[in-house]
């Protein structure tokens, strides 16, 4: 397979256009995971304050 069929395939094609999309997707979940952690793992000590959000804490009304 020579460069011009791969370009036409991921190009102009609409499997190639969608292979395309969920490449992306993965790659982007996969680095933000990454992030996340970094930024966890450095921001440890960090106290909590009482603005803080949480995304797991229950709201008692």
């Amino acid at each position: 397979m020579d460069f011009d069929q791969l370009y036409h395939f991921v190009f102009e094609t609409p499997e190639g256009i969608g292979i395309s999309v969920l490449v992306c997707l993965v790659l982007c979940v996969i680095l933000a995971v990454i992030m996340e952690r970094r930024t966890r793992k450095k921001f440890v000590d960090r106290p909590k304050s009482e603005n803080d959000f949480d995304l797991f804490e229950e709201i008692d009304d």
